[in-house]
C-alpha cells in the first residue's frame, strides 16, 4: 500500500504508476532528501515533537540507507514513486513504527523545495570551481600573448589592430559575469522552505530557523504559499547555464574558424579533434562543435520550465515534478562542456607567425591615418572622408596605405608628412591604443593582473 493510500480504494493503474513515477530522474537527490531528513528529525526531536529516542533511531536510520544507496545493497522501487517516499518506504521497513514519524509536520511539497534548493547549491559551487580554472587559464593565455599583434574584425571584416591577449580578456570578462551570475543566484536559493508543509504551514511547534542553521541555509522562506510553488530559483540557475553556455559557443565559433585553412590561425590538438569516414585527409574540430551544438539543448530546458510554469495556480501542482530534468540536463551540460574546453583550449596550438601575417590587408589602419589627419587640425568627419578616399585609392591601384609615396599621399592631404610610416605600422597604432581597457601590451598585462586580483578574491568571498 502507498504511503499516501489511506483514502484510496483500489491500487493505481500501472500505466499511470509508470507515468507517475520520477525515481529514475530524482533518486539523484537521495544525499539532500537524507540529510534534510536528517535535520528535520533533529528540530522534531529537540521541539519534543518526538522524542530524543525516536530522532537518535530515525538518524541511525537514514545513515544505514544513505550508506546503502553509495554501496549499491540498496535499490529505489518505481513503486514508491520518488525518491522522497522510497527513502522513508526504506526508513520504516528498517526501523518500524519510529520510521513512520519523520513525516510529521512535513510534506512532499516543502521536501521537494528544500532538496532541490539544497542540490543546486552544491552544483553552483561545482560550476563555479570550473569557471575559475577555465579564467586562470585565460589569463595565462592572455599574459602569454600580450604582445602577439592580430587584426580585430567587426562584421566578420577586418577593423582595427588588437592583440590576442586581449581577445582572451575579452572572454575573461564574459566569464567573470557568468560567475557573477551564479554568485547573486545562489542568493536566492540559499532559503529554507522546510516548515511550509504542503501549503499551509503546520499546527506543530517546530523550529524552522534550527532546520536552517543545521542545513547552512542564510534565511527561511516567509509565505508557505510561495515557498512550496516557487521555481524562480530553478530557472534563475538554467538561464544562467543558458548564457555561460552561450559564451562557450561564442569562444567555440572562433576557435572553429582559426582552426580553418583559410585563417590558419590555430591548430587544435588531435585529442580534441575527430577524422571523416570518408575523407582520410579531414581533422575535424567536433568538441568544438559538440559545445556549440549543446548549447541549444541548454535554452530548450529554459524554455520548457518557463513554459511548465507559465499558468499555474498557487500553490503545488504535480506539473512541477517536470523541473527536475530540466534543471539536471542543464546542470550537466554546462559543467560536461566546461571540463572538455579547459583542456581542448590548453592544447590548441597558436601559429603567430599566421596571425601576424593576417595583418596585411583590410586597412586596420584606416582609423590610425584618420586620427593622423586630426592631430593635424583637420575635422574628424574630414579627416574621416580623406582617409576613405585614400582607402578607395589604395584598393584600385592594389596598394596598402604605406605603400603610397608622398606624392600619392598629398594628393588627399597636403599636411601629411614623412612621419606618417612609422605612424601606420601596427606596433605603433596598437601601442597609442593605451586607454583603461585598451588592447595595446600594457594595458592588457594590468588587465591580467587585475584578473588575477579578481580570482583570489573571489575564492575567499565564495565557500568552494
Amino acid at each position: 500500500m502507498k504511503l499516501w493510500g489511506g483514502r484510496f480504494s483500489k491500487n493505481t493503474a500501472l500505466e499511470a504508476e509508470d507515468f507517475n513515477s520520477s525515481i529514475s530522474v530524482d533518486s539523484r537527490l537521495y544525499l539532500q532528501d537524507i540529510e534534510g531528513s536528517k535535520a528535520h528529525a533533529i528540530m522534531l526531536g529537540k521541539c519534543g515533537i518526538i522524542s530524543a529516542d525516536e530522532a537518535a533511531e530515525i538518524l541511525s536510520g537514514l545513515e544505514e540507507i544513505k550508506q546503502g544507496i553509495e554501496s549499491g545493497s540498496i535499490d529505489l522501487k518505481k513503486d514508491a514513486e520518488d525518491i522522497h517516499m522510497n527513502i522513508e518506504k526504506l526508513l520504516i521497513e528498517k526501523i518500524g513504527e519510529t520510521g513512520k514519524k519523520l513525516h510529521t509536520a512535513r510534506s512532499r511539497n516543502d521536501q521537494v523545495a528544500l532538496d532541490i534548493r539544497m542540490y543546486l547549491r552544491d552544483e553552483i559551487h561545482s560550476i563555479l570551481n570550473l569557471l575559475t580554472e577555465l579564467e586562470a587559464l585565460l589569463l595565462d593565455k592572455a599574459e602569454e600573448h600580450a604582445g602577439t599583434i592580430m587584426a580585430g574584425y567587426t562584421h566578420m571584416q577586418k577593423a582595427q589592430p588588437v592583440t590576442l591577449g586581449h581577445h582572451f580578456m575579452a572572454y575573461f570578462e564574459m566569464f567573470k559575469r557568468d560567475m557573477g551570475r551564479f554568485k547573486d543566484c545562489m542568493k536566492r536559493m540559499d532559503i529554507m522552505p522546510l516548515g511550509s508543509c504542503a501549503l499551509a504551514g503546520t499546527t506543530y511547534p517546530i523550529d524552522r530557523k534550527m532546520v536552517a542553521g543545521i542545513l547552512k541555509f542564510s534565511d527561511i522562506t516567509k509565505n508557505s504559499i510561495d515557498a512550496v510553488s516557487d521555481r524562480d530559483f530553478a530557472i534563475e540557475f538554467i538561464s544562467c547555464c543558458a548564457v555561460g553556455m552561450m559564451h562557450l559557443s561564442r569562444f567555440c565559433e572562433e576557435l572553429i574558424i582559426w582552426n580553418t585553412g583559410e585563417f590558419g590561425y590555430i591548430e587544435m590538438d588531435d585529442g580534441y579533434s575527430t577524422g571523416s569516414s570518408i575523407m582520410p585527409q579531414k581533422k575535424n574540430p567536433d568538441i568544438a562543435e559538440l559545445i556549440r551544438g549543446k548549447t541549444g539543448r541548454v535554452y530548450g530546458d529554459l524554455i520548457a520550465l518557463l513554459t511548465i510554469m507559465k499558468g499555474l495556480p498557487l500553490s503545488y501542482n504535480k506539473d512541477m515534478q517536470e523541473d527536475k530534468e530540466s534543471v539536471f540536463d542543464a546542470g550537466d551540460t554546462l559543467k560536461s562542456c566546461i571540463s572538455v574546453f579547459i583542456p581542448m583550449l590548453e592544447a590548441i596550438i597558436i601559429n603567430k607567425e599566421r596571425i601576424r601575417n593576417n595583418l596585411i590587408g583590410g586597412f586596420l589602419n584606416a582609423t590610425d591615418l584618420a586620427d593622423y589627419l586630426v592631430k593635424k587640425g583637420l575635422p574628424f568627419r574630414d579627416a574621416h572622408e580623406a582617409a576613405g578616399e585614400m582607402v578607395k585609392y589604395c584598393i584600385a591601384a592594389n596598394k596598402e596605405l604605406t605603400e603610397l609615396s608622398m606624392d600619392e599621399f598629398r594628393k588627399f592631404s597636403c599636411c601629411i608628412e614623412e612621419e606618417i610610416y612609422e605612424f601606420l605600422k601596427p606596433e605603433v597604432c596598437l601601442s597609442r591604443r593605451n586607454t583603461e581597457g585598451g588592447p595595446s601590451e600594457q594595458r592588457v598585462r594590468e588587465a591580467v593582473l587585475r584578473g588575477r586580483e579578481y580570482l583570489n578574491h573571489f575564492a575567499e568571498t565564495v565557500k568552494f
